[in-house]
């Protein structure tokens, strides 16, 4: 008989960061960590040395990302529009934009 054992290092709780799964213990959601490898191109050891984390925490993200990579692929997607959009409106700028 297979005794299948988890790791409980990643967490999803609707009061905490919108609700996007996160790492146990931190405020680094499991996007955070698939945008370092995937688009920032760090290696394991690197996204434990820029999030201050231990391996296992990453490849416990790493591992759900790629169990739910076509849901936090939209989210991840959906966050950067809505960043772009900002940027575009300046919003949060102290300044009066040059060009309109």
């Amino acid at each position: 008989m297979n005794v299948i054992h988890t790791i409980d290092l990643i967490a999803t709780n609707p009061q905490i960061r919108d609700g996007r799964p996160f790492i146990v213990g931190t405020t680094v959601t499991v996007a955070d960590v698939a945008v370092a490898k995937i688009y920032q191109m760090l290696d394991a050891d690197g996204i434990a040395d820029w999030f201050n984390l231990s391996l296992s925490q990453v490849y416990s993200a790493l591992a759900y990302y790629y169990e739910h990579k076509p849901e936090i692929d939209q989210s991840i997607e959906a966050r950067r529009k809505l960043a772009q959009e900002m940027k575009e409106k300046r919003v949060g700028s102290r300044h009066q934009s040059l060009f309109g």
